[in-house]
């Protein structure tokens, strides 16, 4: 009997995966946990959209990650830090300061766990910040570090 998956099982295979598996395991054990579905035509016709519409629906994030790429690479964030005598910094810029300074001077929403630093930002002066927006795209930011 065909089945159609409609979730990741361990020993079967992943959401959306054509199995063959033996009548009493279908009817027994897949059929009443809705681990997955009889493979009619009318089911696999609703795979086919459902698979067409989940990458229709990737594409869209990655078109909006990297317009929103282009869109970040072209800002420079200025964020102020407190300095000591002699021009020593206290503390360093943390990726929830970028973040924030990012909302209040670009007016983009930027998770803080996207930012990577490549070290602490310790020191006055630009910076390059890698922001991963995307599994397939990541920006550069330029961040500039002043005395407040």
């Amino acid at each position: 009997m065909k089945i159609i998956l409609l979730q990741d099982e361990k020993k079967l295979g992943k959401k959306g995966d054509i199995i063959e598996a033996s009548e009493g395991y279908a009817r027994n054990y897949i059929l009443p946990k809705k681990i997955g579905v009889e493979a009619t035509p009318k089911n696999m016709n609703d795979l086919k959209l459902q698979k067409a519409n989940d990458a229709k629906v990737a594409q869209e994030q990655l078109d909006a990650a990297k317009a929103l790429a282009a869109d970040l690479e072209t800002k420079q964030i200025i964020v102020k830090i407190k300095a000591g005598e002699g021009g020593r910094t206290f503390g360093s810029v943390s990726t929830k300061e970028i973040a924030a300074a990012v909302k209040e001077q670009c007016n983009l929403e930027i998770d803080k766990k996207k930012i990577q630093l490549p070290e602490a930002l310790k020191n006055f002066g630009s910076y390059e910040v890698n922001v991963k927006l995307h599994v397939q795209v990541t920006a550069k930011l330029t961040v500039k570090v002043v005395e407040a």
